[in-house]
């Protein structure tokens, strides 16, 4: 991959790590529950997913994931039932004060958020398509492409390292202006409706 390409990829990787979606979404609900320094963890699954995405493009199965309507509807509808399960818990979530951080020590563990944040962007079908649609544009078919997919895979996992880091740390300055029940209410109907919209969308996502 020669500099000028990396440059072009590196433009379209902040494009994709900024344009708001489910992982943003994610990361500003766990940057407002837990703070900055749980939500790292959460960050670290989202671009987790996103390397399992790669990896499944990189060896072909992507493309059998875009052509069978099958596998297609298998992963599609398992991400959807998860954002979703993700939105009634949150607007279901506790309404104490966030700065007492009420939640239990095994809801806000790094091993829950990890997951949490690995599961939406490894579920998401979407994700795999838009790759598709996107990597082989930058790859010279002439050159050894593992190396040019692990030089992509890092592009991305920095870029999204960033922007969802600062998603949790912009939405975790809120903390101290959440105090009171009423507060906390709005804000997990909010981010409980996001996930559930985020799930209609995807719902609604088409192979082609």
């Amino acid at each position: 991959m020669t500099l000028s390409t990396w440059f072009t990829f590196m433009l379209a990787a902040w494009a994709i790590s900024i344009s708001p979606g489910a992982g943003a979404v994610c990361s500003m609900s766990c940057g407002l529950k837990y703070g900055f320094r749980k939500a790292f963890w959460n960050t670290l699954g989202l671009i987790m997913g996103i390397m399992l995405q790669i990896l499944v493009v990189s060896l072909g199965l992507g493309a059998l994931l875009a052509t069978s309507e099958l596998a297609f509807s298998l992963v599609k509808w398992l991400g959807v039932a998860y954002l979703i399960y993700l939105g009634i818990r949150q607007i279901r979530g506790p309404t104490g004060p966030i700065a007492d951080d009420p939640v239990s020590p095994h809801d806000a563990s790094a091993r829950t958020l990890f997951t949490r944040g690995f599961l939406i962007n490894a579920s998401n079908p979407k994700g795999t398509v838009f790759l598709l649609a996107v990597v082989p544009q930058f790859l010279n078919p002439g050159a050894p492409l593992a190396g040019q997919y692990g030089v992509i895979a890092a592009t991305l996992a920095f870029t999204d390292l960033v922007v969802m880091s600062l998603y949790a740390l912009l939405a975790a300055r809120v903390l101290t202006l959440l105090r009171s029940p009423r507060h906390i209410v709005w804000m997990n109907r909010t981010f409980g409706s996001m996930f559930v919209l985020a799930g209609v969308a995807l719902a609604s996502f088409k192979r082609t």
